[in-house]
C-alpha cells in the first residue's frame, strides 16, 4: 500500500476513529490524543495483513480509549464541582444524510447521555458505543475487545438498561430549543425574574462546570424558584469575571443548537438547554476554559 493510500484510507475512517474515541472519553483533546495514537499504529502497521481497515482502525482506537478512560477517570474523581463533557462541534453535514442515523449519533453525543455514560465501566462504555452509536455487529464488538461474543452481549445489556434508566426522554423541536433559549437569554439578560420563571420546568436543573477555574455553582441547582434566582442574580451582577465586549452565537454542539458567549472574541460560556413539553427542563453550563480552547479554532 503506497503512502499515500495510508494516509488516505486513515483520513477517511477518521470522522468514525473520533467519534468512537469521543464519545468513549468526553473530552475533545483525550479523543484527539487517541486518535493521533492510532495513526501511529496504523502508519506502522503490516497492512498486507490488514483486510478491513475500518474494523482494524475501530479496534485500536477502542482499545487505546480505554486505556486512556481508566488513567483519566481517577484524575476526575478529584474534579471541582459537576463534571460536564467538552463541548463538541456535531455539524454532521452531508455526511450523514439519514435523519434516522442523524438522530441516533445527535442523542449518543449528547451532554445529558454522555453524563450518564461516566457511570459505566471502560468496558461498558465500549460496548453501548460501538453498538448503539455505531450499529457494531455484536461479533465484531467481541472481537475489538477480545471477549466472547456471549459476553459482549451481557454487557450490551447491562449497559442499556442501566442509560435506558438514567437518560432523559427528550424530543425537542430544534426551532424550539432555540426560541426557547433566545427567550432565556433575553429574560436574563433584562433581569426579567418573571420571564425567566415562565421559561422552566417545576423542577429544572441547572449544572456548571466551571473545574474551580471560573465562576459557576459548585453544586446542581435544582426547583424553577432557585434556578431562576439563581440565574436572575448572575444577570444583575454581570455574567464573565471580567469585563469586556461580549457576543453571542449559535453553533450545533453535541447534537444540539447551543449558545457561544464570547468575550472579546474569545469562548468565555457554553449555554445548552432541554426542553420537555415547552418548557426547559435542564440547563448546562460550561465555563471551563479548558474545555472550551477546541471552540476558539
Amino acid at each position: 500500500m503506497a503512502t499515500e493510500s495510508v494516509t488516505d484510507v486513515f483520513e477517511e475512517h477518521r470522522p468514525v476513529l473520533m467519534g468512537v474515541a469521543y464519545r468513549m472519553l468526553g473530552r475533545v483533546a483525550d479523543a484527539e490524543d487517541v486518535v493521533q495514537d492510532a495513526w501511529l499504529r496504523w502508519s506502522a502497521a503490516d497492512h498486507a495483513q490488514v483486510r478491513e481497515p475500518r474494523a482494524y482502525l475501530v479496534r485500536v482506537t477502542t482499545r487505546l480509549a480505554i486505556d486512556r478512560l481508566r488513567h483519566v477517570q481517577s484524575r476526575r474523581e478529584a474534579y471541582v464541582g459537576p463534571w460536564l463533557p467538552e463541548p463538541y462541534v456535531t455539524d454532521f453535514g452531508p455526511t450523514v444524510p439519514d435523519t434516522a442515523e442523524r438522530a441516533v449519533l445527535a442523542e449518543s453525543v449528547s451532554l445529558a447521555v454522555l453524563v450518564v455514560l461516566e457511570s459505566l465501566s471502560p468496558l461498558e462504555r465500549a460496548v453501548f458505543v460501538l453498538r448503539e452509536a455505531f450499529g457494531f455487529p455484536f461479533a465484531e464488538i467481541a472481537h475489538t475487545l477480545d471477549r466472547s461474543e456471549a459476553a459482549v452481549r451481557q454487557l450490551a445489556g447491562r449497559a442499556r438498561k442501566h442509560v435506558e434508566a438514567r437518560r432523559p426522554r427528550y424530543d425537542v423541536d430544534p426551532a424550539e430549543r432555540r426560541d426557547l433559549t433566545e427567550r432565556f437569554l433575553a429574560a436574563a439578560s433584562e433581569g426579567d425574574l418573571g420571564g425567566l420563571m415562565s421559561l422552566l420546568a417545576p423542577d429544572v436543573r441547572l449544572v456548571g462546570d466551571s473545574g474551580g477555574k471560573a465562576k459557576a455553582p459548585l453544586r446542581v441547582i435544582e426547583s424553577a424558584d432557585k434556578v431562576g434566582r439563581f440565574l436572575h442574580g448572575v444577570a444583575a451582577k454581570g455574567v464573565t469575571d471580567a469585563g469586556g465586549e461580549l457576543a453571542f452565537r449559535f453553533v450545533e454542539l453535541n447534537g444540539a443548537e447551543s449558545l457561544l458567549l464570547l468575550v472579546d472574541g474569545k469562548p468565555d460560556s457554553v449555554f445548552q438547554v432541554d426542553v420537555v413539553e415547552g418548557r426547559i427542563q435542564s440547563i448546562y453550563i460550561i465555563r471551563n476554559p479548558d474545555k472550551l480552547v477546541a471552540l476558539a479554532r
